[in-house]
């Protein structure tokens, strides 16, 4: 099994933006020595006290400046928000800087209202959120790979880019819908169970059975999937839990909307709003109850991830794993203990 890894960029406690992105180009220096494939950033708006990870097309270009291998891109682009063409053009440029090592993840999401108005260009109405949003990955995929009929308007566009690349473009999402998407436009498709594990299943076999492969040469000749976990890795299942206890308190009070709360730094402080530490993550898990997060030690994780994975419809052998975990060293050996449980081979 090959592992990734999506970074927040978190905010430590008493701490800035500056230091959550050193803490971030720290992990994704270390998830390269250890032999992970991929190191993605998020695009998460109006979290300015929690999460730093606003902009991945800013972000990638300096993670990628400071390792070397690695695969490094968006996890995700949120396209309803953007021109396809300004996408593109981009993610063009970040491969040229970097030929063969950028991934470019696309998916949607609606946030804070505000948030999302000031992110439109017309705001005399409220957009619909996804209505496109097939057309709008088509079209940052013919920029790249061509398709655009001789009579379109954007026939003639050119897209800066490397000599013997172009970025990798998957398709991220947490429903059959965005899974429906990824199958008919025959593109790699990850599925983010860390926030709605329950349709992963389902998501997976709805891509296998809608999959062609892309007509523009885009993406691979089979289904090719991606999991993305929430994974917190320690020496034993009992510690792992208890570090865990800021993933289930965050993810319980953004649940509720009560995001005045957040965040929660503290492990203490997290199981003190839980009533108690939370229980080890148990085999088997049965299709349709997958947790929204996961952990043990690293024997355990590999087994969770191992089960998991051999529910899913399509082959997928690659595991991306965000961490929420609240003190920046836990998270790195965290990354570290999953890294030896799963087997990867250091660089």
């Amino acid at each position: 099994m090959d592992l990734s890894i999506v970074d927040l960029a978190p905010v430590p406690e008493g701490g800035s933006a500056t230091e959550a992105f050193e803490h971030t180009v720290e992990r994704a220096q270390r998830a390269e020595e250890l032999g992970y494939s991929r190191f993605w950033v998020a695009e998460h708006h109006d979290f300015t006290d929690s999460v730093a990870s606003t902009t991945p097309e800013a972000l990638i270009p300096y993670v990628a400046a400071e390792t070397d291998a690695i695969r490094v891109g968006s996890g995700t682009v949120l396209l309803n928000h953007y021109s396809p063409y300004k996408v593109a053009e981009t993610f063009g440029v970040l491969d040229a800087l970097e030929p063969g090592r950028i991934d470019l993840g696309l998916g949607r999401a609606t946030g804070n209202p505000a948030s999302d108005l000031a992110l439109q260009d017309d705001r005399s109405e409220r957009r619909r959120t996804g209505t496109d949003h097939a057309e709008k990955i088509e079209e940052v995929v013919k920029y790249f790979h061509g398709g655009f009929a001789d009579d379109h308007p954007f026939a003639d566009l050119e897209i800066t880019r490397s000599a013997e690349s172009v970025p990798e473009i998957w398709v991220l999402g947490s429903s059959p819908a965005s899974a429906k998407v990824a199958g008919e436009l025959g593109l790699p498709y990850c599925f983010a169970a860390f926030i709605r594990p329950e349709p992963a299943v389902q998501a997976f076999e709805t891509y296998r059975d809608h999959f062609e492969s892309s007509p523009h040469g885009a993406g691979p000749d089979e289904p090719t999937g991606m999991l993305s976990m929430n994974v917190t890795c320690a020496e034993t299942d009992e510690e792992a839990a208890r570090l865990r206890a800021t993933t289930e308190a965050s993810s319980r009070l953004l649940r509720s909307g009560r995001i005045d709360r957040l965040p929660v730094r503290s492990v203490e402080e997290a199981i003190d709003f839980l009533g108690g530490v939370p229980e080890p993550t148990r085999l088997p898990i049965e299709p349709g109850e997958w947790p929204r997060a996961i952990s043990g030690s690293p024997e355990t994780v590999r087994e969770l991830l191992e089960e998991l994975t051999d529910q899913l419809a399509v082959d997928v052998d690659e595991v991306v794993v965000q961490s929420q975990i609240a003190d920046p060293d836990d998270t790195l050996r965290s990354h570290e203990l999953l890294a030896e449980g799963v087997g990867l081979s250091p660089r």
